[in-house]
C-alpha cells in the first residue's frame, strides 16, 4: 500500500474493494481440486440444453461441494471442495482466489524486475534504471548484512542529538518525511468541504500495534500480543546495542508512551464520522490548542509554511500528544523515535532485524514462515516506485481491448444504478435528482494513469537498499506536499497499476480499477457474461455504491462534504442501513468473536449494492443478446446461477484464526464468508436462481434489507 493510499484511507475519503493487504497477499501453488460433477438443488434441469464452457474459462465447477445445499451455506457450496484442497501455505495468514491472480501477476512483475536488475546499462535517470537499481539493491542481502546500521546511523544520530522540546519538534517533522508514523500524521489532500482546493491535514498516529484496542483490551489474546510486542521491542533494542536491562527499560518506555497515545485515539468506528473528523482552524489556533507541537515550524519544515489553516482530524488526540511531548522526559521520546525509525526500516536492515520483525508478525497473523525475499522486495518496489514500475508493467501486461471492455461494463452498471435510483420507493424526487447528478459526475479510471508521475528528482543507486528506501519515502512526501496551493490534480491515482484491488475516492468522486484486477477470476474476455458480471461487474457495482454508502452519501457531486438529503430520506436510508449493521453484527467467525457491523457498514452496503446493480445489468445484457429466447447454460448452470457462483468463488478464502481476529478488530471489510452469504441472504433473485424456499440462506421477508 502506498503512503498516499494509507493517507486517503485514514482521512476516510477512499474506500477499497479489499484492504490493500489483499493486493499484497501472496504466493504458493494452488492445489487442483479433484473433479466432481456439478449438480444443483435448483432449476437447471428446466433450462435449455447445457453447453460446457471453454476449459479453464469462467467458473471452475470442480470447486463446488455438492454435499452442501446452496440454500444453507452458499459460501461452502460454491467453494467447499476448493477450501478443502487448498490449505493455507506456511508463509500466508490466509489463502484465497485472489492469490491465484496475485501469483500470476507477480510472476510477470518478477520477470520485469529481474530483467531490470540485470540491465546495468539502462539510461541514467530512466525508470528502467531506477526500478532496476532499487530491486537489485533490495535483493543484495550480502551488501545489507555487510552495511549493518551504516545507512541508518545518520538518522539515529539526528535522534541522539535531540536536547530539548524544540529539537523534538524538529525531529517529528523529519519523521513525517521518513514516514515512520511517529506521534501524528500530517499531509496534503483535498479539503473535504471545498474540494477545489488542497488542505493540510493533521491527524492521530504514533502507534505500532494495528489498533488502539490492542493496547487497552484485557482479554487473553490482547495480553498475549502485548507480551510478544514487549519481547519484540526488547530484542530490537538489543540489536541496536543496548544491554539486557537497558533494552527492557526502553521497551517499557515505548509501550508506556504508545499506550498513552492509544488512550487518546479515537476508535475505528468513531473515525468513520466525516463531520466529527473535520475540524478546520487557523495555524494560530492550532498553536494555541497544541502549543508543544510547534505547528508553525512543523509546517515550515514540511514545506507547508504557506498554509494559513489546518484541518485537524482528532483535536483531543493532538491536545494529549502536545501535553505528553512536554510532560514526558525528552530522553523517553528519543527512545520512542529510535524505535519508530528502526521498526519502519527493519525490512532493509540485516537478517537479525528482519527475523525479529517476522517473529512478532507471526503472533499477529499466524503465518508460519517468512515470505521469499523476492516477493517481499517486489512489493517494496511497487510501494516505493509504483508508477515507474507501473509503466514497465502496463507495457507488458495490459491491453487496450481489456480497457474498452471494462469501460463498457462500467457504463452498463452506471445505467443500472440510475434505474435503481429512479425506481426507489423510499426516496423523494429532490434527493433522487441530487443522487443522479452525483452518479453522472463520476470519473472512471481504468488500468493506469493518463499522465505518469515524474521521478526525475529521485536518485536511485545500487549502493544501499536502505538509502534507496528512505530517498523514495522523502521523494513521495515532498511530491505530495508540493501540491499545496496548486490546482487539484484530477489525474492522480491512489493505487499502482499492478494492484489487485479497486477503490472509490469521495473527494474526486471517482471509481478506479487498476490493471492488476482486470484479469481472471474477476474479468475474463473469454468467459460468459454471467461470470464477468458476477465478478468484475459486482466489483464495479461495489465501487459505484461506495458513492452512496453511509459515508459516501455525505459527499455531493463535486466531492464536497454536504448534506444533500431530505431529512425523511436520510432517516429511511439509516433505517435500512441499521438493518444491515444488525445482520452483520450477529455473524461470528470464531467462538466469541463477532463482526463489527458499524465498522464494516460501508463495505457491506457496497457489497449489497454492487450485487444488485451487477445482476440488473446482466439481465439487460442477456436480453440484448437473446431477447425473449432461451439463455444458454454452461456446465449445467443457468446464467443466474453462474452469476452468484462467480461472486462466491471470488471470495473463497481459508484464513487463520489469528488473521480473522485481527481482521474483525481493524478491517472495514467483513470476513469472506459473510461477504459471500450476507448480501445473498437478502436477495430474492438468489432464492429464485437456486430454487430456495427455505434454509439458512433465506431470510424471512420482513427481515430482508434492501437499499438500492
Amino acid at each position: 500500500m502506498t503512503n498516499k493510499t494509507q493517507f486517503l484511507l485514514a482521512l476516510g475519503t477512499a474506500a477499497g474493494l479489499a484492504l490493500a493487504g489483499c493486493a499484497a497477499s501472496s504466493t504458493a501453488t494452488t492445489t487442483t481440486a479433484p473433479t466432481a460433477t456439478a449438480e444443483t438443488t435448483a432449476t437447471a434441469s428446466a433450462a435449455p440444453a447445457t453447453q460446457p464452457s471453454q476449459p479453464g474459462v469462467g467458473l471452475d465447477v470442480n470447486n463446488i461441494d455438492k454435499s452442501v445445499s446452496p440454500c444453507d451455506n452458499f459460501f461452502q457450496y460454491a467453494s467447499g471442495t476448493w477450501l478443502k484442497n487448498n490449505p493455507i501455505p506456511a508463509a500466508e495468514s490466509r489463502w484465497s482466489s485472489w492469490n491465484t491472480l496475485i501469483n500470476q501477476n507477480e510472476a510477470v512483475m518478477r520477470q520485469i524486475l529481474d530483467e531490470a536488475a540485470a540491465n546495468k546499462t539502462a539510461a541514467k535517470g530512466s525508470n528502467l534504471q531506477k526500478v532496476g537499481d532499487f530491486y537489485a539493491s533490495a535483493m543484495d542481502s550480502m551488501a545489507i548484512e555487510k552495511a549493518g546500521l551504516k545507512y541508518l546511523k545518520p538518522e539515529l544520530d539526528r535522534v541522539a542529538a535531540i536536547k530539548d522540546l524544540k529539537g523534538l519538534q524538529a525531529a517529528l517533522a523529519r519523521q513525517q518525511m521518513l514516514q515512520t508514523r511517529s506521534v501524528l500524521g500530517v499531509g496534503v489532500a483535498q479539503d473535504r468541504k471545498k474540494s477545489t482546493e488542497y488542505a493540510v491535514y493533521m491527524m492521530q498516529g504514533g502507534l505500532t500495534l494495528p489498533d488502539r484496542d490492542y493496547y487497552l483490551k484485557e482479554d487473553g489474546r490482547s495480553k498475549q500480543i502485548r507480551t510478544a510486542y514487549t519481547t519484540y521491542l526488547t530484542n530490537m533494542f538489543k540489536q541496536l546495542g543496548d544491554n539486557e536491562a537497558t533494552a527492557a527499560k526502553n521497551a517499557a518506555t515505548v509501550m508506556r508512551l504508545e499506550t498513552r497515545l492509544a488512550k487518546a485515539s479515537k476508535d475505528r468506528v468513531a473515525l468513520r464520522d466525516p463531520y466529527a473528523n473535520y475540524n478546520k482552524m487557523t495555524v494560530a489556533q492550532a498553536n494555541q490548542q497544541f502549543p508543544n507541537l510547534g505547528v508553525t515550524s512543523l509546517l515550515q519544515q514540511l514545506g507547508l509554511g504557506a498554509a494559513k489553516e489546518v484541518i485537524v482530524g482528532q483535536p483531543d488526540f493532538l491536545k494529549e500528544a502536545s501535553t505528553a511531548l512536554k510532560s514526558e522526559p525528552v530522553a523517553d521520546w528519543k527512545t520512542y523515535l529510535r524505535w519508530h525509525l528502526v521498526n519502519s526500516t527493519a525490512s532493509a536492515l540485516p537478517k537479525a532485524y528482519v527475523e525479529e520483525s517476522f517473529r512478532f508478525n507471526q503472533v499477529l497473523t499466524g503465518a508460519k514462515q517468512q515470505q521469499p525475499r523476492w516477493k517481499r522486495m517486489l512489493r517494496a518496489t511497487d510501494g516505493s516506485l509504483g508508477e515507474a514500475f507501473g509503466q514497465l508493467y502496463v507495457d507488458k501486461a495490459f491491453t487496450p481491448e481489456t480497457k474498452q471492455k471494462a469501460m463498457e461494463m462500467v457504463n452498463n452498471i452506471k445505467a443500472s444504478m440510475a434505474e435503481h435510483i429512479q425506481q426507489l420507493d423510499w426516496m423523494s424526487s429532490a434527493t433522487k435528482t441530487e443522487a443522479l447528478k452525483k452518479l453522472n459526475s463520476f470519473t472512471v479510471k481504468i488500468g493506469y494513469p493518463d499522465k505518469w508521475k515524474d521521478y526525475s528528482a529521485l536518485n536511485m543507486s545500487r549502493e544501499s537498499y536502505l538509502q534507496n528506501m528512505l530517498a523514495a519515502r522523502m521523494w513521495e512526501y515532498k511530491d505530495d506536499a508540493k501540491k499545496f496551493g496548486k490546482p487539484i490534480d484530477r489525474g492522480e491515482w491512489g493505487m499502482t497499476p499492478p494492484t489487485v484491488n479497486a477503490y472509490y475516492n469521495s473527494s474526486l468522486n471517482e471509481i478506479v480499477f487498476p490493471a492488476g484486477i482486470m484479469q481472471p477470476p474477476f474479468f475474463d474476455p473469454k468467459a460468459d457474461d454471467a461470470v464477468n458480471y458476477g465478478g468484475m461487474g459486482a466489483v464495479i457495482g461495489h465501487e459505484i455504491t461506495h458513492g452512496f454508502d453511509d459515508k459516501g452519501r455525505q459527499s455531493d457531486a463535486e466531492g464536497n462534504l454536504r448534506d444533500w438529503w431530505t431529512k425523511e430520506d436520510a432517516d429511511n436510508f439509516t433505517k435500512r442501513a441499521d438493518m444491515v449493521g444488525a445482520q452483520y453484527s450477529a455473524f461470528s467467525p470464531l467462538d466469541s468473536v463477532f463482526v463489527n457491523g458499524k465498522l464494516t457498514m460501508g463495505e457491506n452496503l457496497a457489497d449489497f449494492g454492487g450485487l444488485a446493480l451487477a445482476y440488473s445489468a446482466l439481465e439487460k445484457q442477456l436480453e440484448k443478446k437473446y431477447g425473449t429466447g432461451p439463455r444458454p447454460n454452461y456446465d449445467g448452470f443457468t446464467p443466474q446461477q453462474r452469476f452468484f457462483l462467480s461472486w462466491a468463488q471470488i471470495w473463497r478464502t481459508n484464513a487463520r484464526p489469528e488473521y480473522l481476529r485481527q481482521q474483525v478488530l481493524t478491517d472495514p471489510h467483513s470476513p469472506a464468508q459473510y461477504r459471500t452469504n450476507g448480501p445473498l441472504m437478502n436477495m430474492p433473485q438468489f432464492f429464485d436462481a437456486f430454487g430456495c424456499k427455505e434454509g439458512k440462506m433465506v431470510r424471512a421477508e420482513n427481515e430482508r434489507a434492501k437499499i438500492w
